[in-house]
Protein backbone atom coordinates (compact mmCIF):
# COMPACT_ATOMS: atom_id res chain seq x y z
CA UNK A 1 0.00 0.00 0.00
CA UNK A 2 2.75 2.72 0.69
CA UNK A 3 4.64 1.69 -2.71
CA UNK A 4 1.28 3.05 -3.78
CA UNK A 5 1.15 5.96 -2.35
CA UNK A 6 4.63 6.83 -3.07
CA UNK A 7 4.38 6.24 -6.61
CA UNK A 8 1.00 8.21 -6.50
CA UNK A 9 2.82 10.95 -4.96
CA UNK A 10 5.29 11.88 -8.07
CA UNK A 11 2.22 12.58 -9.63
CA UNK A 12 1.17 15.36 -7.64
CA UNK A 13 3.33 18.01 -9.87
CA UNK A 14 0.88 17.85 -12.41
CA UNK A 15 -2.28 18.49 -12.63
CA UNK A 16 -3.87 15.43 -13.10
CA UNK A 17 -1.39 14.83 -9.87
CA UNK A 18 -3.64 17.24 -7.63
CA UNK A 19 -6.82 15.21 -8.95
CA UNK A 20 -5.24 11.78 -7.83
CA UNK A 21 -5.07 12.89 -4.59
CA UNK A 22 -8.68 13.45 -4.19
CA UNK A 23 -9.59 10.39 -5.72
CA UNK A 24 -6.72 8.70 -3.35
CA UNK A 25 -7.94 10.70 -0.69
CA UNK A 26 -9.68 7.90 1.27
CA UNK A 27 -6.49 5.51 0.88
CA UNK A 28 -4.33 8.50 2.63
CA UNK A 29 -6.57 9.09 4.86
CA UNK A 30 -5.35 5.39 6.80
CA UNK A 31 -2.33 6.51 6.59
CA UNK A 32 -0.61 7.63 10.16
CA UNK A 33 0.41 11.74 9.89
CA UNK A 34 4.38 10.61 10.46
CA UNK A 35 4.18 8.44 6.96
CA UNK A 36 2.06 10.98 5.35
CA UNK A 37 3.92 13.68 5.85
CA UNK A 38 7.30 13.02 3.80
CA UNK A 39 4.77 12.81 0.74
CA UNK A 40 2.49 16.19 1.59
CA UNK A 41 6.70 17.76 1.60
CA UNK A 42 7.44 16.30 -1.71
CA UNK A 43 4.25 17.53 -3.37
CA UNK A 44 4.75 20.83 -1.77
CA UNK A 45 8.02 21.34 -2.81
CA UNK A 46 7.32 19.70 -6.55
CA UNK A 47 4.18 22.51 -6.98
CA UNK A 48 6.96 25.57 -5.44
CA UNK A 49 9.57 24.42 -8.19
CA UNK A 50 6.85 24.45 -11.07
CA UNK A 51 5.10 27.98 -9.99
CA UNK A 52 7.80 29.67 -8.13
CA UNK A 53 5.83 30.88 -5.36
CA UNK A 54 4.41 29.09 -2.49
CA UNK A 55 1.62 26.30 -2.58
CA UNK A 56 -0.43 24.52 0.28
CA UNK A 57 -1.60 21.29 0.89
CA UNK A 58 -5.19 20.50 2.20
CA UNK A 59 -6.68 17.66 3.58
CA UNK A 60 -10.33 17.78 4.07
CA UNK A 61 -10.26 16.54 8.22
CA UNK A 62 -7.81 15.50 10.51
CA UNK A 63 -5.60 12.86 9.88
CA UNK A 64 -6.64 9.17 12.54
CA UNK A 65 -3.69 8.72 14.51
CA UNK A 66 -4.07 5.05 14.35
CA UNK A 67 -3.89 2.25 11.54
CA UNK A 68 -7.40 1.22 10.75
CA UNK A 69 -7.91 -2.77 10.96
CA UNK A 70 -7.52 -4.64 7.87
CA UNK A 71 -11.53 -5.45 7.68
CA UNK A 72 -12.29 -2.54 7.94
CA UNK A 73 -13.01 -0.31 4.94
CA UNK A 74 -11.79 3.25 4.83
CA UNK A 75 -15.14 5.42 4.18
CA UNK A 76 -14.62 8.34 1.82
CA UNK A 77 -14.68 12.10 3.81
CA UNK A 78 -17.83 13.44 4.02
CA UNK A 79 -16.98 16.68 3.51
CA UNK A 80 -17.03 18.11 0.50
CA UNK A 81 -14.34 20.64 -0.79
CA UNK A 82 -15.99 23.92 -1.43
CA UNK A 83 -16.23 25.06 -5.13
CA UNK A 84 -13.71 28.02 -5.60
CA UNK A 85 -13.82 30.68 -8.29
CA UNK A 86 -13.18 30.94 -11.91
CA UNK A 87 -9.87 31.90 -12.99
CA UNK A 88 -10.04 35.30 -15.20
CA UNK A 89 -9.55 35.97 -18.09
CA UNK A 90 -6.46 36.21 -19.98
CA UNK A 91 -4.70 39.65 -19.67
CA UNK A 92 -6.03 39.93 -16.15
CA UNK A 93 -4.11 37.36 -14.47
CA UNK A 94 -2.72 38.54 -11.19
CA UNK A 95 -1.17 36.36 -8.11
CA UNK A 96 -2.50 36.39 -5.08
CA UNK A 97 -0.88 37.44 -1.67
CA UNK A 98 0.32 33.83 0.13
CA UNK A 99 -2.04 33.35 2.51
CA UNK A 100 -1.14 31.59 6.19
CA UNK A 101 -1.62 27.65 7.00
CA UNK A 102 -5.19 26.80 7.26
CA UNK A 103 -7.00 29.37 5.34
CA UNK A 104 -8.93 28.93 2.20
CA UNK A 105 -7.19 29.72 -0.97
CA UNK A 106 -7.90 28.66 -4.42
CA UNK A 107 -5.05 26.89 -6.14
CA UNK A 108 -2.68 28.78 -8.24
CA UNK A 109 -3.37 26.31 -11.38
CA UNK A 110 -7.56 26.71 -10.75
CA UNK A 111 -7.88 23.19 -9.15
CA UNK A 112 -10.75 22.18 -6.79
CA UNK A 113 -8.22 20.32 -4.44
CA UNK A 114 -8.71 22.45 -1.24
CA UNK A 115 -7.61 20.72 2.40
CA UNK A 116 -7.56 21.80 5.78
CA UNK A 117 -3.82 22.03 6.94
CA UNK A 118 -2.21 19.88 9.07
CA UNK A 119 0.90 21.43 10.99
CA UNK A 120 3.90 18.72 10.78
CA UNK A 121 4.70 17.81 14.44
CA UNK A 122 7.40 20.06 16.41
CA UNK A 123 11.18 19.06 15.83
CA UNK A 124 12.73 19.09 19.06
CA UNK A 125 15.69 21.63 19.20
CA UNK A 126 19.05 20.84 18.59
CA UNK A 127 20.45 22.77 21.45
CA UNK A 128 18.27 20.14 23.92
CA UNK A 129 20.96 17.36 23.01
CA UNK A 130 23.39 19.39 24.17
CA UNK A 131 22.15 20.81 27.51
CA UNK A 132 23.85 20.04 30.69
CA UNK A 133 21.80 17.54 32.72
CA UNK A 134 21.15 19.16 36.36
CA UNK A 135 22.68 18.35 39.68
CA UNK A 136 21.72 14.32 40.64
CA UNK A 137 20.11 14.16 37.16
CA UNK A 138 19.53 10.21 36.12
CA UNK A 139 19.06 10.78 32.80
CA UNK A 140 19.51 7.97 30.59
CA UNK A 141 20.60 9.44 27.58
CA UNK A 142 23.94 11.18 29.28
CA UNK A 143 24.85 7.82 31.65
CA UNK A 144 27.30 4.99 30.97
CA UNK A 145 27.23 1.76 32.15
CA UNK A 146 30.65 -0.31 33.30
CA UNK A 147 30.42 -4.07 34.27
CA UNK A 148 32.36 -5.08 37.85
CA UNK A 149 33.24 -8.19 38.27
CA UNK A 150 31.91 -7.73 41.87
CA UNK A 151 28.70 -5.77 41.86
CA UNK A 152 27.83 -6.62 37.95
CA UNK A 153 26.59 -3.71 35.74
CA UNK A 154 27.33 -0.40 37.05
CA UNK A 155 25.40 3.15 35.98
CA UNK A 156 27.73 6.07 35.94
CA UNK A 157 25.50 9.37 36.11
CA UNK A 158 26.48 12.39 34.16
CA UNK A 159 28.55 14.05 36.97
CA UNK A 160 30.31 11.30 37.99
CA UNK A 161 31.44 10.87 34.35
CA UNK A 162 32.79 14.36 34.40
CA UNK A 163 35.25 13.42 37.04
CA UNK A 164 36.09 9.84 35.95
CA UNK A 165 37.07 11.22 32.83
CA UNK A 166 40.35 13.39 33.76
CA UNK A 167 43.77 12.20 34.16
CA UNK A 168 43.68 12.60 38.28
CA UNK A 169 41.06 9.80 38.51
CA UNK A 170 42.08 7.46 35.33
CA UNK A 171 45.51 7.51 37.43
CA UNK A 172 43.94 4.97 40.10
CA UNK A 173 44.34 2.71 37.31
CA UNK A 174 48.09 2.47 38.17
CA UNK A 175 47.15 2.16 41.68
CA UNK A 176 47.17 -0.95 43.07
CA UNK A 177 44.53 -2.04 45.93
CA UNK A 178 46.69 -4.01 47.91
CA UNK A 179 49.95 -1.97 46.84
CA UNK A 180 52.89 -5.17 46.54
CA UNK A 181 50.60 -8.16 48.11
CA UNK A 182 50.69 -9.33 44.37
CA UNK A 183 54.14 -10.72 44.77
CA UNK A 184 52.76 -13.13 47.37
CA UNK A 185 49.34 -13.30 46.00
CA UNK A 186 49.40 -13.47 42.27
CA UNK A 187 46.05 -12.43 41.69
CA UNK A 188 46.09 -9.04 43.76
CA UNK A 189 46.29 -7.05 41.11
CA UNK A 190 43.14 -5.25 41.00
CA UNK A 191 43.14 -1.19 41.24
CA UNK A 192 41.65 1.64 43.31
CA UNK A 193 39.85 2.68 39.99
CA UNK A 194 37.36 0.07 40.28
CA UNK A 195 37.31 -0.25 44.17
CA UNK A 196 36.05 3.18 44.12
CA UNK A 197 33.52 2.27 40.93
CA UNK A 198 32.45 -0.35 43.53
CA UNK A 199 31.63 1.86 46.37
CA UNK A 200 30.21 4.36 43.85
CA UNK A 201 27.71 1.84 43.25
CA UNK A 202 27.33 0.37 46.52
CA UNK A 203 26.69 3.80 48.51
CA UNK A 204 24.21 4.69 45.34
CA UNK A 205 22.30 1.22 46.48
CA UNK A 206 22.55 2.27 50.20
CA UNK A 207 20.48 5.84 49.49
CA UNK A 208 18.03 4.44 47.22
CA UNK A 209 17.33 1.55 49.52
CA UNK A 210 16.65 4.12 52.36
CA UNK A 211 14.80 6.45 50.23
CA UNK A 212 12.31 3.68 49.14
CA UNK A 213 11.73 2.79 52.94
CA UNK A 214 12.64 6.41 54.66
CA UNK A 215 12.67 8.86 51.54
CA UNK A 216 9.27 11.58 52.89
CA UNK A 217 10.28 10.35 56.58
CA UNK A 218 14.65 11.77 56.11
CA UNK A 219 13.69 14.17 53.16
CA UNK A 220 16.02 12.70 51.28
CA UNK A 221 16.09 13.73 47.50
CA UNK A 222 18.52 14.04 44.57
CA UNK A 223 20.61 16.07 45.68
CA UNK A 224 21.54 13.88 48.82
CA UNK A 225 21.67 10.61 46.89
CA UNK A 226 24.37 12.68 44.35
CA UNK A 227 26.38 13.73 46.91
CA UNK A 228 26.83 10.62 48.73
CA UNK A 229 27.76 8.87 45.51
CA UNK A 230 30.03 11.32 44.45
CA UNK A 231 31.83 10.65 48.05
CA UNK A 232 32.04 7.44 47.19
CA UNK A 233 33.67 7.42 43.89
CA UNK A 234 36.01 9.83 44.81
CA UNK A 235 37.21 8.97 48.18
CA UNK A 236 40.54 7.10 47.25
CA UNK A 237 41.61 9.92 44.58
CA UNK A 238 44.06 11.04 46.84
CA UNK A 239 45.66 7.26 47.81
CA UNK A 240 49.52 7.27 47.36
CA UNK A 241 51.45 4.66 45.61
CA UNK A 242 51.89 0.83 46.86
CA UNK A 243 48.08 1.37 49.24
CA UNK A 244 49.16 2.83 52.65
CA UNK A 245 52.78 2.33 52.20
CA UNK A 246 53.50 5.40 51.29
CA UNK A 247 51.98 7.43 53.79
CA UNK A 248 52.71 5.46 56.65
CA UNK A 249 56.20 3.65 55.80
CA UNK A 250 58.15 6.07 53.53
CA UNK A 251 56.73 9.70 54.25
CA UNK A 252 57.72 9.06 57.86
CA UNK A 253 61.49 8.08 56.88
CA UNK A 254 61.67 11.19 55.44
CA UNK A 255 59.74 13.97 56.87
CA UNK A 256 60.04 12.80 60.61
CA UNK A 257 56.50 13.39 62.31
CA UNK A 258 54.94 13.72 58.63
CA UNK A 259 50.60 13.97 59.23
CA UNK A 260 50.00 13.31 55.77
CA UNK A 261 46.81 11.47 54.63
CA UNK A 262 45.14 10.11 51.48
CA UNK A 263 41.70 11.90 52.89
CA UNK A 264 43.31 15.03 52.87
CA UNK A 265 45.00 15.09 49.69
CA UNK A 266 41.88 13.92 48.12
CA UNK A 267 39.93 16.95 49.47
CA UNK A 268 43.18 19.09 47.56
CA UNK A 269 42.70 16.97 44.38
CA UNK A 270 39.76 17.89 44.40
CA UNK A 271 39.45 21.25 44.51
CA UNK A 272 42.29 21.24 42.10
CA UNK A 273 39.91 18.50 39.42
CA UNK A 274 37.14 21.26 40.08
CA UNK A 275 38.82 24.64 39.00
CA UNK A 276 41.44 22.64 36.45
CA UNK A 277 38.73 20.73 34.39
CA UNK A 278 35.76 23.66 35.15
CA UNK A 279 33.34 20.95 36.35
CA UNK A 280 29.77 22.85 37.01
CA UNK A 281 28.78 21.68 40.84
CA UNK A 282 27.84 23.93 43.71
CA UNK A 283 30.22 25.03 46.12
CA UNK A 284 28.26 23.79 48.68
CA UNK A 285 27.57 20.44 47.26
CA UNK A 286 31.39 19.59 46.83
CA UNK A 287 32.13 21.41 50.20
CA UNK A 288 29.94 18.70 51.85
CA UNK A 289 31.23 15.78 49.43
CA UNK A 290 34.80 16.58 51.28
CA UNK A 291 33.33 16.84 54.61
CA UNK A 292 32.21 12.93 53.97
CA UNK A 293 35.69 11.84 52.19
CA UNK A 294 37.21 13.01 55.47
CA UNK A 295 34.36 11.80 57.94
CA UNK A 296 36.38 9.15 59.45
CA UNK A 297 39.72 10.40 59.58
CA UNK A 298 41.63 12.67 62.08
CA UNK A 299 40.76 15.85 59.75
CA UNK A 300 37.28 15.62 60.08
CA UNK A 301 35.46 19.07 60.18
CA UNK A 302 32.23 20.44 61.10
CA UNK A 303 29.53 19.12 59.16
CA UNK A 304 27.88 21.91 57.02
CA UNK A 305 24.41 20.14 57.47
CA UNK A 306 22.27 21.09 60.15
CA UNK A 307 20.77 18.01 59.72
CA UNK A 308 20.63 14.45 57.35
CA UNK A 309 24.21 13.23 59.58
CA UNK A 310 23.69 9.98 59.32
CA UNK A 311 24.78 10.81 55.23
CA UNK A 312 28.30 10.98 56.16
CA UNK A 313 28.40 7.31 57.83
CA UNK A 314 27.92 5.65 54.57
CA UNK A 315 30.75 6.08 52.80
CA UNK A 316 33.64 7.02 55.50
CA UNK A 317 32.19 5.82 58.76
CA UNK A 318 33.80 7.92 61.90
CA UNK A 319 31.27 6.87 64.13
CA UNK A 320 31.67 3.23 64.25
CA UNK A 321 33.33 1.88 61.36
CA UNK A 322 30.49 0.37 59.14
CA UNK A 323 30.75 1.97 55.52
CA UNK A 324 30.34 1.00 52.11
CA UNK A 325 34.23 1.12 51.68
CA UNK A 326 34.54 -1.60 53.71
CA UNK A 327 31.78 -3.77 52.06
CA UNK A 328 33.37 -3.51 48.65
CA UNK A 329 37.16 -3.86 49.63
CA UNK A 330 36.21 -6.78 51.77
CA UNK A 331 34.51 -8.62 49.17
CA UNK A 332 37.04 -7.89 46.27
CA UNK A 333 40.26 -8.41 47.87
CA UNK A 334 39.07 -11.96 49.24
CA UNK A 335 37.76 -12.60 45.54
CA UNK A 336 41.33 -11.53 44.49
CA UNK A 337 43.50 -13.28 47.16
CA UNK A 338 41.37 -16.58 46.45
CA UNK A 339 39.72 -16.71 49.58
CA UNK A 340 36.20 -17.27 51.44
CA UNK A 341 34.04 -14.58 52.50
CA UNK A 342 31.37 -15.23 54.57
CA UNK A 343 30.50 -11.29 55.36
CA UNK A 344 27.26 -10.73 53.72
CA UNK A 345 27.02 -7.29 53.42
CA UNK A 346 23.65 -7.32 51.91
CA UNK A 347 22.17 -8.15 54.88
CA UNK A 348 23.39 -4.99 56.38
CA UNK A 349 22.68 -2.60 53.40
CA UNK A 350 18.63 -4.26 53.12
CA UNK A 351 17.86 -4.16 56.54
CA UNK A 352 19.69 -0.88 57.88
CA UNK A 353 16.59 2.11 59.07
CA UNK A 354 17.82 5.54 60.17
CA UNK A 355 16.52 6.07 63.71
CA UNK A 356 17.42 9.62 65.60
CA UNK A 357 19.95 10.43 62.77
CA UNK A 358 21.40 7.40 62.92
CA UNK A 359 22.28 4.41 61.09
CA UNK A 360 21.00 1.59 63.40
CA UNK A 361 20.08 -2.64 61.89
CA UNK A 362 18.07 -5.13 63.24
CA UNK A 363 19.86 -7.43 66.16
CA UNK A 364 19.10 -10.23 64.39
CA UNK A 365 22.57 -9.14 62.61
CA UNK A 366 24.48 -8.88 65.38
CA UNK A 367 26.83 -11.06 63.99
CA UNK A 368 26.58 -10.06 60.39
CA UNK A 369 28.02 -6.74 61.87
CA UNK A 370 30.74 -8.68 63.73
CA UNK A 371 32.16 -10.66 61.18
CA UNK A 372 32.34 -7.63 59.16
CA UNK A 373 34.88 -6.57 60.91
CA UNK A 374 36.62 -10.15 62.37
CA UNK A 375 37.14 -10.40 58.67
CA UNK A 376 38.76 -7.23 58.37
CA UNK A 377 41.11 -8.39 60.93
CA UNK A 378 41.64 -11.50 59.33
CA UNK A 379 42.66 -9.93 56.24
CA UNK A 380 45.00 -7.79 57.88
CA UNK A 381 46.48 -10.96 59.54
CA UNK A 382 46.69 -13.38 56.36
CA UNK A 383 47.11 -10.41 53.74
CA UNK A 384 47.98 -7.30 54.25
CA UNK A 385 50.66 -7.94 56.97
CA UNK A 386 51.88 -11.46 55.44
CA UNK A 387 55.48 -11.51 56.60
CA UNK A 388 56.81 -11.85 53.02
CA UNK A 389 54.80 -9.16 51.92
CA UNK A 390 56.13 -7.09 54.75
CA UNK A 391 59.43 -7.75 53.24
CA UNK A 392 58.76 -6.40 49.78
CA UNK A 393 57.53 -3.08 51.98
CA UNK A 394 60.51 -2.67 53.94
CA UNK A 395 63.16 -3.08 51.11
CA UNK A 396 60.59 -0.94 48.70
CA UNK A 397 60.89 1.82 51.49
CA UNK A 398 64.47 1.61 51.66
CA UNK A 399 64.50 2.03 47.98
CA UNK A 400 62.08 5.23 47.97
CA UNK A 401 64.02 6.88 50.44
CA UNK A 402 67.40 6.33 48.87
CA UNK A 403 65.76 8.01 45.46
CA UNK A 404 64.00 10.81 46.99
CA UNK A 405 66.88 12.63 47.86
CA UNK A 406 67.49 12.68 43.64
CA UNK A 407 63.91 12.82 42.32
CA UNK A 408 61.68 14.53 45.00
CA UNK A 409 59.41 11.78 45.88
CA UNK A 410 58.33 13.41 48.92
CA UNK A 411 57.82 17.41 47.22
CA UNK A 412 55.05 15.48 45.01
CA UNK A 413 52.90 15.21 47.91
CA UNK A 414 52.05 18.70 49.04
CA UNK A 415 51.10 19.59 45.59
CA UNK A 416 48.47 18.33 44.19
CA UNK A 417 48.97 19.47 40.97
CA UNK A 418 52.21 17.20 40.61
CA UNK A 419 50.72 14.46 43.01
CA UNK A 420 48.27 12.80 40.29
CA UNK A 421 51.70 12.01 38.67
CA UNK A 422 52.88 9.51 41.21
CA UNK A 423 51.86 6.20 41.12
CA UNK A 424 53.03 2.54 41.02
CA UNK A 425 55.14 2.98 37.60
CA UNK A 426 57.75 5.17 39.68
CA UNK A 427 59.97 1.54 40.54
CA UNK A 428 59.58 1.00 36.88
CA UNK A 429 61.13 4.05 36.78
CA UNK A 430 63.57 4.16 39.05
CA UNK A 431 64.87 0.78 37.89
CA UNK A 432 65.41 1.63 33.57
CA UNK A 433 66.51 4.78 34.64
CA UNK A 434 70.43 5.96 33.54
CA UNK A 435 71.25 8.12 36.59
CA UNK A 436 74.67 6.61 38.47
CA UNK A 437 72.54 8.76 41.74
CA UNK A 438 69.69 6.17 41.70
CA UNK A 439 72.37 2.94 41.87
CA UNK A 440 71.25 1.97 45.49
CA UNK A 441 67.99 2.32 44.82
CA UNK A 442 68.23 0.28 41.74
CA UNK A 443 69.83 -3.08 43.53
CA UNK A 444 67.56 -2.77 45.74
CA UNK A 445 64.42 -3.07 43.13
CA UNK A 446 66.80 -5.42 41.36
CA UNK A 447 67.03 -7.79 44.67
CA UNK A 448 63.23 -7.71 44.46
CA UNK A 449 62.93 -9.11 40.92
CA UNK A 450 65.31 -11.63 41.64
CA UNK A 451 63.56 -12.59 44.99
CA UNK A 452 66.59 -12.14 47.28
CA UNK A 453 64.21 -10.39 49.85
CA UNK A 454 64.90 -9.80 53.59
CA UNK A 455 64.72 -12.47 55.84
CA UNK A 456 62.25 -13.43 57.93
CA UNK A 457 63.82 -14.19 61.35
CA UNK A 458 61.25 -14.56 64.46
CA UNK A 459 57.88 -12.46 65.44
CA UNK A 460 56.26 -12.05 68.75
CA UNK A 461 52.58 -10.64 69.89
CA UNK A 462 52.89 -8.01 72.50
CA UNK A 463 51.44 -9.50 75.73
CA UNK A 464 47.69 -8.41 76.53
CA UNK A 465 48.90 -6.59 79.92
CA UNK A 466 51.80 -4.64 78.04
CA UNK A 467 49.70 -3.69 74.95
CA UNK A 468 48.76 -0.47 76.88
CA UNK A 469 52.15 0.94 77.17
CA UNK A 470 54.00 -0.52 73.86
CA UNK A 471 56.37 1.57 71.75
CA UNK A 472 57.28 0.73 68.59
CA UNK A 473 60.36 -1.40 68.40
CA UNK A 474 63.45 -0.26 66.30
CA UNK A 475 66.35 -1.64 64.79
CA UNK A 476 68.88 0.36 67.50
CA UNK A 477 66.61 -1.60 69.81
CA UNK A 478 67.59 -5.03 68.17
CA UNK A 479 70.94 -4.26 67.82
CA UNK A 480 71.66 -3.17 71.33
CA UNK A 481 70.52 -6.65 72.20
CA UNK A 482 73.06 -8.66 70.41
CA UNK A 483 75.92 -10.29 72.80
CA UNK A 484 78.86 -7.72 73.59
CA UNK A 485 81.38 -10.20 72.72
CA UNK A 486 80.21 -10.20 68.67
CA UNK A 487 79.11 -6.79 67.94
CA UNK A 488 78.34 -8.36 64.36
CA UNK A 489 74.99 -5.86 63.88
CA UNK A 490 74.76 -2.70 62.65
CA UNK A 491 71.10 -1.14 62.66
CA UNK A 492 71.49 -0.65 58.72
CA UNK A 493 71.18 -4.61 58.91
CA UNK A 494 68.28 -5.19 60.55
CA UNK A 495 64.64 -4.18 59.62
CA UNK A 496 61.84 -4.47 62.18
CA UNK A 497 57.74 -4.22 61.46
CA UNK A 498 55.32 -3.75 64.21
CA UNK A 499 52.16 -4.40 62.95
CA UNK A 500 48.91 -3.54 64.47
CA UNK A 501 45.61 -5.11 63.94
CA UNK A 502 42.38 -4.44 65.64
CA UNK A 503 38.78 -4.03 64.64
CA UNK A 504 39.05 -0.28 64.09
CA UNK A 505 38.75 1.22 67.25
CA UNK A 506 41.93 0.09 68.74
CA UNK A 507 41.24 -2.07 72.01
CA UNK A 508 37.49 -1.30 72.05
CA UNK A 509 34.92 -3.06 70.42
CA UNK A 510 33.40 -1.13 67.68
CA UNK A 511 30.16 -2.74 68.33
CA UNK A 512 29.25 -1.06 71.40
CA UNK A 513 29.11 2.23 69.43
CA UNK A 514 26.61 0.79 67.22
CA UNK A 515 22.60 0.74 67.83
CA UNK A 516 20.27 -1.80 67.13
CA UNK A 517 16.57 -2.27 66.60
CA UNK A 518 14.41 -5.43 67.46
CA UNK A 519 11.75 -5.15 64.53
CA UNK A 520 10.73 -2.45 61.89
CA UNK A 521 7.64 -1.89 64.04
CA UNK A 522 9.58 -0.82 67.07
CA UNK A 523 10.95 2.71 67.36
CA UNK A 524 13.54 2.09 70.05
CA UNK A 525 17.31 1.74 69.82
CA UNK A 526 20.12 0.12 71.61
CA UNK A 527 23.61 -1.01 72.17
CA UNK A 528 24.23 -5.04 72.38
CA UNK A 529 27.19 -6.49 74.66
CA UNK A 530 28.86 -9.82 73.22
CA UNK A 531 28.16 -11.75 76.47
CA UNK A 532 24.26 -11.30 75.76
CA UNK A 533 25.37 -13.04 72.82
CA UNK A 534 28.18 -15.50 72.93
CA UNK A 535 30.66 -16.44 74.95
CA UNK A 536 33.27 -17.39 71.97
CA UNK A 537 33.50 -13.90 70.94
CA UNK A 538 37.03 -12.41 71.81
CA UNK A 539 37.70 -10.90 74.89
CA UNK A 540 40.09 -8.09 73.69
CA UNK A 541 39.88 -6.35 69.88
CA UNK A 542 43.33 -5.78 69.47
CA UNK A 543 46.82 -7.01 68.25
CA UNK A 544 50.80 -6.27 68.18
CA UNK A 545 53.03 -7.99 66.46
CA UNK A 546 56.52 -7.48 66.39
CA UNK A 547 58.92 -8.89 63.53
CA UNK A 548 62.31 -8.65 62.74
CA UNK A 549 64.39 -9.11 59.43
CA UNK A 550 68.10 -9.37 58.36
CA UNK A 551 68.94 -7.42 55.44
CA UNK A 552 71.47 -10.00 54.80
CA UNK A 553 71.13 -13.47 54.50
CA UNK A 554 74.28 -14.31 56.31
CA UNK A 555 72.80 -12.43 59.65
CA UNK A 556 70.03 -14.84 60.15
CA UNK A 557 71.74 -15.63 63.16
CA UNK A 558 72.37 -13.09 64.77
CA UNK A 559 69.92 -11.33 64.29
CA UNK A 560 67.81 -13.69 66.04
CA UNK A 561 69.77 -14.64 68.70
CA UNK A 562 69.53 -10.27 69.21
CA UNK A 563 65.72 -10.90 69.17
CA UNK A 564 65.51 -13.11 71.66
CA UNK A 565 67.37 -11.71 74.28
CA UNK A 566 65.27 -8.31 73.36
CA UNK A 567 62.49 -10.49 74.93
CA UNK A 568 64.27 -11.32 77.65
CA UNK A 569 65.05 -7.87 78.32
CA UNK A 570 61.68 -6.57 78.03
CA UNK A 571 59.49 -8.99 79.09
CA UNK A 572 61.31 -11.83 80.92
CA UNK A 573 60.97 -14.58 78.59
CA UNK A 574 61.19 -15.08 75.24
CA UNK A 575 57.13 -14.23 73.48
CA UNK A 576 57.25 -15.31 70.83
CA UNK A 577 56.12 -19.05 69.65
CA UNK A 578 59.24 -20.72 69.12
CA UNK A 579 62.90 -20.15 68.16
CA UNK A 580 63.73 -19.49 64.78
CA UNK A 581 64.24 -22.93 62.55
CA UNK A 582 67.85 -24.19 62.11
CA UNK A 583 67.67 -25.30 59.08
CA UNK A 584 66.83 -21.30 58.48
CA UNK A 585 70.05 -20.19 60.88
CA UNK A 586 72.50 -22.16 58.91
CA UNK A 587 71.38 -21.92 55.28
CA UNK A 588 73.05 -18.87 54.36
CA UNK A 589 76.09 -19.52 56.60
Amino acid sequence: MFQQIFAKSKLLQSRRGKKALLLHWPLLRSVPLLLLSPILRFAAAGCHSQRGAPSSLFLSAPLPAFHPSPTTRPRPHAARAPKLPEPEAAGHEHRAAPRDMGEYCASPDGDAAVMTAVPLPPTRPSQDAAAKPRYGSCDRRYMKQVFDNLHGNISLDPLALQFVDTEEFQRLRDLKQLGLTYLVYPGAVHTRFEHSLGVYSLAGKVMDNLKMHQGEELGIDRVDIQTVKLAGLLHDIGHGPFSHLFEHEFLPRVIPGSTWSHEQMSVLLLDSIVDKHAIDIEADYLKTVKEMIVASSKFATTKSAKDKHFLYDIVANGRNGIDVDKFDYIGRDCRACGLGCNFQYWRLTEGMRVMGDEICYPAKDYLSVHKLFTTRADLHRTVYTHAKVKAVELMLVDALVEANDYLGISLHANDPEDFWKLDDTIIKSIETAPNNELKKSKEIIQRIRRRELYKFCNQYSVPRDKLEHFKDVTAQDIVCSQNSSEGLLKEEDVAVSNVKIDLTRGKDNPLESIKFFKDFGCNEKFPITDDRVSHLLPAYNQDRIVRVYAKKPELVEAVSEAFENFQLRMYGEKTQVHDTPKKKRIRFN
